[in-house]
């Protein structure tokens, strides 16, 4: 597989000829990420937020029980990372401890183990060098090359990756990078939790824009591309084919059943633990943090990947039966508890034939550029929003101004 370009190569040592004016739509993790590397490369900048605060799908919920919009983890092993931390924009994280990660557990074959199953040990750890096909399924090839249950176990462990209950269908490099980078677990772990939730990441980016000149405006909804300079669109697909009357703006995204709750504490509770007969994730999350709920409370959450056809009724009664394995006696401890449904919102899944690189182009031409987790650049989750920021912005402050950009769009 070609490596993939991080935002480092992406970005490279710019110097603008002139100071260019760019227009950002959408206040989320890819419009503030393209914000402050467009005014470190000296743009003026200028974010429309519809909604009265940034973040986006970053946002954190208000406590007393700070949640996120499904499992939310950043991965060191990836150059985004290195671009948050060399602007301070991590703050304060941490990693699973050593007692955290001896407590991991799996659910395999209807019960929980402390040992991921050595068949799936053997597939991620000795072939790690092979070629793989992007233009077959994943099923497909490892069918061939592994036992079933092997690729079974496998594709449950990526549900909280993936949020996809078919995952199996999917381009066999797709899922293979991210057995690769994710599903091998050892100490440390590359997962890293953001202290006190992705809104206080969103409070720091937002202050470092602001900072650097970057003007912010919140409740402020564009139904239409303003005219001058360059624009960047750092919204979801919908949002952007909306906007750019462009219906070809469309990619496949995961769908999964989210379950957040708050119980009294008990040292019987499970970790991290992922459900490889289903697909399934629980996580105690104040574990790490305890920041994020009441003291003497513990706050969870899970997901589920939704089944074709399956609703979000019977997929949440799935994630209570692995809740009923992790998280013992949960119901009668019960003390808050938020459904919800992750729809189109889990970034990029690739069929067959595809890879980053197919799907919709940064560069839309006439000085308009798009930025988010379903557009055509490499990383896992939220690196695709920082990726295809930091190669929107560089794109940006180097364009000519759009003054042709309403006969191209109609406006």
């Amino acid at each position: 597989m070609t490596p993939d370009p991080g935002p480092r190569a992406l970005e490279g040592e710019v110097s603008a000829i002139t100071m260019a004016n760019i227009t950002i739509i959408g206040g989320g993790l890819a419009g503030l990420t393209a914000a402050i590397s467009a005014a470190e490369q000296g743009a003026r900048v200028t974010v429309h937020e519809a909604h009265s605060h940034t973040g986006g799908r970053a946002r954190s919920a208000a406590g007393p029980y700070v949640t996120n919009d499904g499992p939310h983890t950043f991965f060191d092993n990836g150059d985004a990372w290195h671009w948050l931390l060399q602007r301070g924009l991590a703050g304060r994280y941490v990693r699973l401890s050593f007692h955290e990660w001896t407590r991991m557990r799996f659910r395999h074959q209807g019960r929980l183990r402390m040992t991921l199953p050595s068949g799936y040990m053997k597939m991620t750890w000795r072939h790690r060098g092979i070629e793989v096909p992007v233009d077959r399924s994943f099923q497909d090839w490892a069918s061939e090359r592994f036992a079933q249950q092997t690729v079974n176990e496998a594709l449950g462990f990526l549900g909280p990756i993936l949020f996809d209950g078919d995952p199996g269908r999917l381009s066999a490099a797709f899922v293979w990078e991210r057995l690769l980078r994710v599903g091998t677990p050892r100490f440390p772990l590359p997962s890293r939790y953001f202290i006190g939730g992705w809104g206080a990441l969103i409070e720091r980016m937002e202050r470092v824009a602001r900072a650097r000149g970057v003007v912010i405006e919140t409740g402020s909804r564009l139904s239409e591309l303003p005219a001058g300079g360059p624009v960047i669109v750092a919204t979801s697909l919908a949002s952007a084919r909306s906007l750019l009357s462009d219906p070809g703006l469309e990619w496949p995204s995961g769908t999964a059943a989210l379950l957040d709750m708050a119980v009294t504490h008990s040292k019987k509770d499970g970790n991290v633990s992922f459900d490889m007969d289903e697909g399934g994730f629980t996580s105690q999350y104040s574990d790490h943090d305890p920041s994020l709920a009441p003291k003497g409370q513990a706050l969870f959450q899970g997901q589920m990947p939704l089944r074709p056809g399956e609703s979000k009724a019977d997929a949440l009664a799935r994630l209570e039966k692995l809740f009923d394995l992790t998280t013992p006696g949960w119901r009668t401890r019960l003390l808050w508890r938020r459904e919800g449904v992750s729809r189109g919102r889990t970034g990029a899944l690739d069929l067959p034939g595809l890879s980053w690189r197919d799907r919709p182009a940064i560069d839309r031409g006439d000085g308009v550029y798009l930025a988010g987790d379903s557009v055509a650049a490499p990383g896992i989750l939220a690196e695709t929003s920082i990726n295809s920021a930091l190669r929107a912005a560089r794109l940006a402050v180097h364009a000519r101004p759009a003054a042709h950009r309403s006969a191209v769009f109609g406006r």
